[in-house]
């Protein structure tokens, strides 16, 4: 429970089973995200679930037990080890007496034995129609009526439209950043991983640079332990490029106010997203977002910004569009009163009626 957008589903998912009068009860490996879990009233129980490790298998007989004890309804698991994990604790059980099991798939996992365990749930939530359809392509065993597509979603409240940061937040941000006061800035939100377009974000800037285009670029994301080596050489790589105008900025919890002093939000990942929530964010509040158009990234830009969208990869269209917004100062129509196929609320409703669904 460190940050992520799986994370955050979970947390969002357990206030609202809190709310509406039922018990919470969230097992990971612990993090930085526990807290707010527990102040809305879920517990938490920390156990390391989510280590790849076959020394953590034992874990489905203490898991069984819990099951058993706690009375759950529904087990739900949203990640791989923590899936087998929680399959193993299932089969083990007394059918007329065990909860029902559902699995999320939050991503394109690699095909293989260990990532067929997303698809072994009673019921199966995809998180767009991307990966639904990846999982029929690839698991062909794989019943597709029991594929439930429930898109993420965003409180429109949380990021309305023209919000502006407040005064104190933006003396501290320029206080820490004084060359971003009145600069054009790039942002390019996610956690430092391989896949999410940061030697693209860096030729992007390159390109730029010798045209002679006046920008600051943000690199938005986790640098926690697990991404040290890959922040490095991307640090590295921009410092060997001659690109003194990108700032990496590590974890925040203020994504929002970043979005708000940014002219342009970017997703640039090379494997296809499952959903896209930073894409919807910055758009929620009105700021204009360029992505790569495949995935759920494609999904979301062609449902409320189609002129977002560039062909993966092509840099060419990547640095036109690019300049294309800051000349013309692009603007978002706003996405009135959730008005948009992705709001948070229906992505809730969505889950607690398949969860109350299968408990009756």
């Amino acid at each position: 429970m460190e940050g992520g957008g799986v994370e955050r589903g979970t947390l969002e998912v357990a206030t609202a089973l809190v709310q509406r009068g039922h018990r919470s009860i969230v097992i990971s490996g612990g993090g930085r995200m526990v807290s707010a879990l527990k102040a809305i009233g879920s517990e938490h129980i920390t156990w390391p679930i989510g280590q790849k490790s076959l020394l953590n298998l034992p874990l489905a007989l203490r898991l069984r037990r819990l099951l058993k004890h706690q009375h759950v309804d529904i087990l739900h698991a949203r990640s791989r080890m923590p899936a087998w994990i929680a399959w193993l604790a299932w089969r083990g059980m007394n059918k007329n007496r065990r909860p029902h099991f559902i699995t999320t798939a939050h991503g394109q996992y690699s095909v293989n034995f260990y990532s067929s365990v997303m698809t072994r749930g009673e019921r199966v939530i995809a998180v767009s129609h991307t990966i639904k359809h990846y999982l029929i392509n690839h698991y062909p065993r794989l019943d597709a009526q029991k594929i439930q597509v429930i898109y993420r979603g965003i409180d429109s409240q949380a990021f309305p439209y023209d919000y502006q940061a407040s005064n104190q937040w933006l003396h501290h941000w320029y206080a820490q950043y004084p060359q971003l006061l009145d600069s054009t800035v790039i942002t390019l939100p996610g956690r430092l991983t391989r896949l999410k377009g940061h030697e693209d974000f860096i030729e992007l800037m390159v390109r730029l640079k010798l045209q002679g285009i006046n920008v600051y670029g943000l690199v938005v994301g986790d640098t926690g332990a697990q991404y040290t080596k890959y922040a490095d050489e991307i640090m590295q790589l921009a410092q060997k490029k001659g690109l003194d105008n990108i700032i990496f900025t590590g974890y925040r919890n203020d994504v929002r106010e970043i979005y708000t002093v940014s002219n342009v939000v970017l997703s640039l990942s090379s494997k296809p997203e499952s959903f896209g929530r930073t894409v919807l964010e910055a758009l929620s509040l009105g700021i204009p977002v360029i992505g790569y158009d495949h995935g759920g990234v494609g999904e979301v830009l062609s449902a409320v910004f189609p002129e977002g969208r560039v062909a993966i990869n092509d840099l060419d269209g990547l640095t036109h569009k690019v300049r294309q917004f800051i000349d013309s100062k692009a603007t978002v129509t706003p996405l009135a009163h959730g008005n948009h196929p992705f709001p948070l609320k229906k992505m809730l409703d969505d889950t607690l009626n398949l969860y109350e669904s299968m408990a009756q």
